[in-house]
């Protein structure tokens, strides 16, 4: 008789941030012969009508939001509780639908935003785990609050070295965000329980970190969850994320714009999808970069705050200005000399995998924590210095931060660090390296109910 194949319900927070991170761990789950679907809210479906007829299933669930989505709810409290309410429903209704099929689920990974998704995993007998989509050193120190009842003291037992500045916001800047800060604790309220704990990372890159987080839970590192084509190259039909809530323009023009530059000679500029950058703060980053040949991702929200007229000073031969870029084709040109970052875990992933040295500039949540790694642990790019008195970072420090990580005292060592972490990272994924095993480890227990 044979033995039919696991079948995984992977579940992200419809956010691009959380989506991407699972979809592209779901490629590798399928190329190892699972069956996958991905479970996206019925007002996202609707909105960017994916694909139906790749090698991920696409299945809808409701967060109780189908008509307008996030942005009509009153409280990121709400929304939770909504979610939790509507999706064990829904996420219900997935799971009998498939029990009479010839693949019904037989695991279900979850985003860790969404705990109450392991009762229903045992409701049904199914196998569980819980996706982290930040680094080990991140989710360390979150539990840590957690069992403390929100706080921490300082140094840290574990991880000694790091300072209040290089904590995530949440403690830096006490009483910042609570309901958010309240989500990334809630993660932890279950998490032991679930059968794995994966965690987008690899292992070479947060081994003292996975160690300690594993005195508590059954870790598994399983990024970079890069597309495979940029890394090992052993999904042949993994190229791109191929799947954005946002407006993705023509990549065309940007990468063959790139390509008329010299080697490493371009600083990318770039803070993600939801940072806010404050006028004054525009025009000091405005200023530093004019001394550069850049290209520099300003969002239609943010282009209000440029410097007036600033737009029209850009020498079009040596610099862009572009609301959206292609940040995997962008990442992997060789005229790319460095990264200008905001810290998120995405983007620092990116970077590392493609050895991309960075600046630092972090905002918010996990990002000062990232850039702490970034300049002191992985030693893969310089943390910018924010004005005490100003609350910004100033353009002499910005102009300063990238010379360094260009042609700086430190930049050999940095662009030395930048290539180690990417080959670490392509090991990682290749046969028999530890992401690899790792994703071995899980599909064992995903096959069967």
């Amino acid at each position: 008789m044979e033995m039919k194949r696991g079948h995984v319900l992977a579940m992200p927070y419809p956010t691009q941030g959380h989506i991407t991170p699972i979809r592209q761990f779901c490629k590798r789950l399928t190329s190892k012969g699972l069956k996958t679907t991905l479970a996206l809210t019925t007002f996202l479906v609707n909105s960017i009508k994916p694909d139906p007829s790749g090698p991920i299933s696409i299945a809808t669930i409701s967060d109780g939001y189908d008509l307008h989505g996030f942005d009509s709810c009153s409280s990121i409290h709400d929304y939770l509780q909504d979610f939790k309410t509507f999706g064990s429903k829904t996420i219900g209704d997935i799971i009998r639908k498939h029990e009479t099929s010839d693949n019904p689920i037989t695991c279900i990974v979850y985003d860790a935003f969404m705990p109450w998704a392991l009762d229903v995993a045992r409701e049904f007998g199914l196998a569980a785990s819980v996706f982290f989509t930040q680094s080990c050193a991140v989710n360390y120190v979150y539990y840590l609050s957690y069992v403390n009842h929100g706080s921490l003291k300082l140094p840290l037992q574990d991880l000694p070295f790091l300072e209040l500045q290089d904590l995530p916001s949440f403690f830096s800047v006490s009483g910042s965000y609570p309901a958010y800060f309240e989500m990334v604790l809630h993660q932890f309220t279950n998490f032991e329980k679930a059968d794995f704990v994966l965690v987008n990372t690899f292992q070479e890159l947060d081994l003292h970190e996975k160690e300690l987080l594993s005195k508590v839970c059954h870790v598994l590192t399983i990024g970079p969850t890069v597309p495979s084509m940029y890394l090992d190259q052993r999904i042949k039909s993994d190229t791109d994320y191929d799947l954005n809530l946002f407006d993705s323009k023509d990549s065309t023009f940007c990468t063959s714009w790139l390509d008329t530059r010299p080697q490493g000679s371009v600083v990318y500029v770039a803070f993600g999808s939801m940072a806010k950058l404050s006028n004054a703060q525009m025009e000091e980053l405005a200023s530093a970069v004019s001394n550069f040949s850049f290209l520099w991702v300003v969002r239609d929200s943010e282009e209000a705050t440029l410097p007036s007229g600033f737009l029209e000073t850009v020498d079009k031969e040596k610099s862009l200005v572009l609301n959206w870029s292609p940040q995997l084709e962008v990442l992997s040109n060789k005229a790319v000399g460095c990264f200008l970052t905001h810290c998120g875990w995405n983007s620092t992933m990116e970077a590392l995998t493609f050895g991309v040295p960075m600046v630092a500039m972090p905002q918010w949540t996990d990002q000062p924590m990232n850039a702490k790694y970034i300049q002191d642990v992985w030693k893969a790019g310089v943390r910018v210095k924010v004005d005490e008195e100003g609350g910004i970072v100033k353009r002499e420090e910005i102009e300063f931060s990238i010379k360094e990580v260009m042609d700086g005292k430190k930049s050999r060592e940095i662009k030395e660090n930048a290539k180690k972490w990417r080959d670490l990272a392509i090991k990682s994924l290749s046969e028999g390296g530890s992401t690899d095993l790792n994703i071995d480890t899980f599909v064992s227990k995903a096959q069967s109910k």
